[in-house]
């Protein structure tokens, strides 16, 4: 498991107890639904960054422009449905 899943359990409530062999600890009727939603969300986030990023380029050619956009909003337009897909709000 890497540093950022890491965060995202201990942001979702969960507590890793290393002294005493458990593991992961924490209320997982809460915990788990919230550790779901912020992966989700940390999906959702690379997509719109990656559509911010596209959307940075530049070129003088108007056909490549709206390429770059097309694939741009593509990339926005993903990173919502992932949302829709689970069920996770704005």
């Amino acid at each position: 498991m890497n540093d950022r899943i890491k965060r995202l359990a201990e942001q979702a409530g969960f507590q890793y107890i290393k002294d005493e062999g458990i593991g992961w600890a924490g209320n997982y009727n809460a915990s788990l639904p919230k550790f779901a939603e912020l992966i989700i969300s940390e999906c959702a986030a690379l997509a719109k960054s990656k559509s911010e990023y596209i959307q940075s380029m530049e070129t003088d050619d108007r056909g490549d422009q709206m390429q770059i956009q097309s694939l741009a909003w593509q990339f926005e337009e993903f990173g919502y449905k992932i949302k829709k897909h689970f069920g996770v709000k704005e």
